[in-house]
């Protein structure tokens, strides 16, 4: 569990004010839908500032096993360099080997795809990978006429020997376990010969933001999607998708740690560019952490945080924005009374248990958190320093440099798990705060 030769020592702050602006790289969450969109698409497609992270380059890579061109650059836009990628689609064949290392996005959007290759596609991964839930993708594909091979496991490592097309139709899938099973289906479904129409039977479905990123650009490169939210279904009709140009967000997710330097440390931070209207789940940040004592405004500049260095415990559910669970539990941690974050049942099948790792890990400072099964309970208590796990969790590896700002001695196991989203978050981090 432990890599104790790789420890990063978080940069102690104490109550001294921040007063900061910060360029939150782009969306992974957009970034890795485009691609696989542009794809699929007639023409070429320009992406501006995509992501550049291990998940953006394990799919750029898988897309170019396929056959499909991708060339970057830097390009001058209003006398600035900026990076953008040229995706050119082409006839996608086998064989081909595909690492999807431990990318939720990158193992689940990309068999669909593979699947309308000509020949067998391989996929393989880090080795939480393997236990990482994809089994309701498989069954849907399978049900689609599609042969995989994965000794009956229904998970990764697998084979999928495509056929260059499949034929779709209607699905029955359970997605309640995550929603890029239906993502995954959806974004590739105008490639199908008679598009698909999938119903969601289960469990309660999370990140719906997500689902809803995944319509709009769907329609943003011309699909038909209709949306039946009563029935839980989601029709896309076959057609031509056309590329275009477009701009990525920032993740607004990752601007979760980088707001919570002024709500522990008082002071003010400012996103760059924050969009003004987003599908991200990331944008409910300014909600919650209003709720928990900040005072947030959107100006010319983006998007600015004020806080007082005090925080307000929380009870949230905090369902459809699971993945911003991490740093709101770091601040709860710090917070002046206590919260209840529920409705993260999830998250036990994200990169790693997060709800185990987050109650062992603050509390292995002296914190007093709770676990239930799709809850956490968390109550204030003095912290002390001492290592924080990450698991290869990014987002744990974050909310360990958030509760380090205010508590001396936190030392970040393996902290360049992180570059999972962000290129150099140890290197932004401390840029800010120098």
């Amino acid at each position: 569990m432990s890599k104790n030769d790789d420890l990063w020592p978080a940069i102690f702050r104490g109550a001294l004010p921040v007063d900061i602006s910060v360029v939150i790289p782009g969306s992974k969450s957009v970034t890795n839908r485009a691609l696989i969109l542009a794809a699929q698409a007639d023409s070429q497609s320009i992406l501006r500032r995509p992501l550049v992270s291990r998940d953006s380059e394990l799919m750029v890579k898988g897309l170019q096993a396929l056959g499909i061109g991708i060339n970057e650059s830097d390009a001058r836009v209003d006398g600035d360099s900026e990076y953008q990628l040229t995706i050119t689609p082409g006839v996608m064949r086998g064989p081909a080997t595909i690492d999807v290392g431990n990318a939720g996005t990158v193992m689940r959007f990309l068999p669909p795809l593979a699947a309308l290759a000509e020949g067998d596609i391989a996929f393989d991964g880090d080795p939480r990978s393997y236990e990482r839930p994809l089994g309701p993708v498989i069954k849907a594909l399978e049900e689609l006429g599609v042969s995989i091979a994965h000794d009956g496991r229904y998970s990764l490592p697998m084979v999928v020997h495509g056929k260059g097309k499949i034929p779709g139709g209607a699905l029955t899938i359970d997605a309640s376990a995550s929603s890029q099973f239906l993502s995954a289906l959806l974004l590739v479904a105008p490639s199908f010969e008679n598009g698909v129409v999938v119903t969601h039977k289960g469990g309660a479905l999370p990140s719906m933001p997500h689902i809803d990123m995944t319509v709009v650009m769907l329609r943003d490169f011309g699909a038909d999607v209709e949306v039946n939210q009563d029935a839980q279904s989601w029709s896309v009709k076959p057609g031509a998708l056309h590329g275009r140009e477009l701009m990525i967000e920032p993740d607004l997710s990752n601007a979760a740690p980088f707001l919570s330097m002024a709500m522990v440390c008082g002071g003010s931070v400012t996103i760059a560019d924050w969009p003004t209207q987003t599908t991200q789940p990331g944008d409910q940040l300014r909600s919650i952490l209003t709720s928990m004592g900040a005072h947030v405004s959107m100006s010319d500049r983006g998007l600015t945080l004020n806080g007082t260095g005090r925080i307000h415990g929380i009870d949230i559910d905090l369902h459809d924005v699971g993945e911003l669970t991490p740093s709101i539990a770091a601040l709860a941690a710090l917070a002046d009374s206590p919260s209840h974050l529920r409705g993260i049942g999830h998250l036990r099948l994200h990169e790693t248990d997060r709800l185990a790792a987050l109650t062992r890990e603050i509390n292995s400072l002296g914190g007093h958190v709770i676990e239930h099964q799709s809850s956490l309970e968390i109550n204030p208590a003095p912290l002390h320093g001492g290592v924080f796990h990450t698991y290869d969790d990014h987002r744990l590896a974050t909310a360990g440099a958030v509760i380090g700002l205010v508590v001396p001695g936190i030392e970040v196991e393996n902290i360049a798990t992180t570059r999972k989203t962000l290129p150099d978050f140890p290197g932004l981090w401390s840029s800010l705060l120098d």
